[in-house]
C-alpha cells in the first residue's frame, strides 16, 4: 500500500464561504469590525466580479450609444438601470463596489458634453455660462487634450459638478445603497413590544 502524498487539510473545502457564489452574488470571508475592540471573520455577502463587469459594459454601451442624443433621456434610462441594479444588490455588504462606479459615469457624461459642444469656441461659451472664469476656459477649449482627459480635469468638474448631476435625476450609487439598507435594517431589528 502507497502512502498518501496529500494531506486532508490541503485541499479547500468546497463549501468554504469565500467559494460559494450565486447568481450575481458571492459570500467571501473578510475581517470585520464588530466595535473598537474586538475583530472577528465572518461571511460577508457581496458581488460577484462577473456582475460588476456584466453591468459595467451595460453602462458603457448604453453611454455609446447616447452621443448623439440629449443628455437628460440618457440620464433618465442610466437611472433606471442603476436603481434596479443597486436594489437587486442592496443585501450586499461590501460598500466599495457601489462607491467606484460613481465617479466613472459622472465622468463619461462629462465626456459626452465635451464631444457634444464641438468647436473650441462652443466650448469656451459653454464654460463660461457655467460659471468658469473667461481665461480658464479658453485655456481649456483651446488645449487640445482629448475628451476623456478633459471630462476628468478641473474645468469640466466646476461646469458640470456633481450636484448638477443630481439636479438632472442621475442615481448616485453608494447614497441610494446606504438608503435601501437602512430601511432593511429598521425593517428587521426594530423591537417589537407587547400592549398589555
Amino acid at each position: 500500500m502507497e502512502p498518501l502524498l496529500y494531506s486532508m487539510n490541503s485541499f479547500p473545502n468546497p463549501l468554504s464561504p469565500s467559494t460559494l457564489n450565486f447568481p450575481g452574488v458571492s459570500v467571501s470571508v473578510m475581517l470585520a469590525q464588530r466595535d473598537v475592540l474586538s475583530w472577528h471573520r465572518g461571511p460577508k455577502l457581496g458581488i460577484a466580479s462577473s456582475s460588476v463587469q456584466r453591468a459595467k459594459a451595460y453602462l458603457r454601451k448604453w453611454i455609446r450609444r447616447g452621443r448623439g442624443r440629449s443628455l437628460s433621456r440618457l440620464i433618465a434610462e442610466l437611472t433606471s438601470f442603476l436603481r434596479g441594479w443597486v436594489n437587486y444588490f442592496r443585501l450586499s455588504q461590501v460598500l466599495k463596489v457601489f462607491a467606484d462606479p460613481d465617479p466613472w459615469i459622472r465622468r463619461k457624461l462629462r465626456c459626452i458634453l465635451w464631444r457634444q459642444w464641438k468647436r473650441p469656441r462652443t466650448r469656451v461659451k459653454k464654460l463660461i455660462e457655467r460659471g468658469v472664469e473667461r481665461q480658464r476656459a479658453f485655456t481649456s477649449a483651446f488645449h487640445g487634450r482629448g475628451p476623456w482627459w478633459n471630462a476628468g480635469a478641473s474645468h469640466m468638474n466646476a461646469a458640470v459638478p456633481t450636484k448638477w448631476f443630481e439636479q438632472q435625476g442621475l442615481l448616485n450609487l453608494l447614497p441610494e445603497y446606504r438608503r435601501l439598507h437602512s430601511l432593511l435594517r429598521t425593517a428587521v431589528c426594530r423591537t417589537a413590544r407587547t400592549v398589555v
